[in-house]
C-alpha cells in the first residue's frame, strides 16, 4: 500500500475557528482557543499519523491588516503557508462576508494544489443559508471543494478528514511516528499562560502581553517553571498583578492546572511581570520573543 503524506495549511480570518478546527482534527489541544480574535500569533504544526499516511496540519494566525511589526511577522506565517502546502484549507464561517481580504482569495484561485473551503459554525445557520454561502464560494474559487462543518461540535469533520486523505500525495513521513507537533514543551507552557491572560483580562491588555518561559527544570517528581509576562506599559503591569497580587495568582493557578495536565507531572509555576516598552513594534523584542521579520 502506498504511503501518503503532506502539509495541510489552515488559513482564514480571525475568529473563524482555525485553532478549534486543528485541535479537533489532531485530537489534542495544541492551539490557544478563546472567543477573542487574533489569539494565535505563531504558526503551529499538528501531526496525525496513520498506518499508511501522515498529515501535518498547520494552524496560522488570522489574516489582519498590519498595525504593528508584530502583525507583519504574523502575516509572514500566512504568506509562507501558500509556499509549502500540499493542500490549502481556507476556513470561513456562516457570519462573515466572502469578499474579506480578497488578495488572499485571489491567490487561492491560482494555486496548483487542492483547495478546500470549509464553512465553519454551520450550527448557527440553516440549510438554505448554508447552501447560498456554499454557492458563493464555489463561484469565487472554481474547482475548490466547498463544505459546511462545525469544528466545535465536530460536524462533518470525518468527511473533511476523508477528503484530505484523498487529496494527500504519495510520500514518506516528515516526522517520527510519535511526534505530535514541531514545538517544544516550553512553547506550549507559554501558550497556556497566555490563554489564561486572554480569558481573565479585558480590552487591550491581553493583546499587549507576551509570555516567555525563562526556566524549565525537570526533576523526578516535579517540573519547576519560571515565566515572565511582558507588557507594554507600567499601568498594564499593575492590571496584570491586580490588588495584592490576586489577579496574577488566579492566572497562575489556572495555568498550572492545565500545564500539569499537559506535562503529566506536578508543576511549580513562578510568574513575574515586566515592562517591555512598545514590544509589538520593536524588532529587538520581537526577535527575542521568537518572531521573524517581514
Amino acid at each position: 500500500m502506498t504511503h501518503k503524506s503532506g502539509f495541510v495549511n489552515i488559513i482564514g480570518n480571525p475568529n473563524t475557528g482555525k485553532s478549534t478546527l486543528m485541535n479537533a482534527l489532531v485530537g489534542e489541544k495544541l492551539s490557544v482557543v478563546t472567543s477573542k480574535a487574533q489569539t494565535t500569533r505563531h504558526r503551529i504544526l499538528g501531526i496525525v499519523n496513520g498506518p499508511d499516511f501522515q498529515i501535518v496540519f498547520s494552524d496560522t494566525p488570522g489574516i489582519v491588516k498590519p498595525a504593528y511589526k508584530l502583525h507583519h511577522a504574523m502575516m509572514k506565517s500566512v504568506r509562507t503557508a501558500f509556499t509549502d502546502a500540499d493542500i490549502m484549507l481556507y476556513l470561513t464561517d456562516v457570519t462573515e462576508k466572502a469578499d474579506m481580504h480578497m488578495q488572499f482569495i485571489e491567490k487561492l484561485k491560482y494555486v496548483k494544489i487542492p483547495v478546500i473551503i470549509a464553512i465553519n459554525k454551520s450550527d448557527l445557520s440553516h440549510p438554505g443559508e448554508i447552501e447560498m454561502i456554499r454557492l458563493q464560494w464555489t463561484e469565487l474559487i472554481p474547482g475548490a471543494t466547498v463544505m459546511p462543518i462545525s469544528a466545535l461540535y465536530k460536524y462533518n469533520l470525518d468527511r473533511l478528514f476523508e477528503i484530505i486523505l484523498n487529496f494527500l500525495p504519495p510520500g514518506p513521513s516528515y516526522y517520527p511516528d510519535g511526534d505530535l507537533t514541531d514545538k517544544p514543551e516550553r512553547f506550549f507552557v507559554a501558550e497556556i499562560i497566555r490563554e489564561k491572560i486572554f480569558l481573565n483580562y479585558k480590552k487591550e491588555v491581553p493583546y499587549s502581553c507576551e509570555v516567555i518561559v525563562e526556566g524549565f527544570k525537570e526533576a523526578a517528581d516535579i517540573v519547576r517553571i519560571e515565566a515572565v509576562i511582558h507588557v507594554i506599559r507600567e499601568s498594564q503591569k499593575g492590571i496584570i498583578i491586580g490588588h495584592k497580587g490576586e489577579a496574577l495568582k488566579k492566572v497562575g493557578i489556572e495555568a498550572r492546572k492545565d500545564i500539569e495536565e499537559f506535562l503529566g507531572k506536578k508543576v511549580f509555576l513562578g510568574l513575574k511581570v515586566k515592562v517591555a516598552p512598545d514590544w509589538r513594534n520593536s524588532e529587538k523584542y520581537l526577535k527575542s520573543f521568537g518572531y521573524s521579520g517581514k
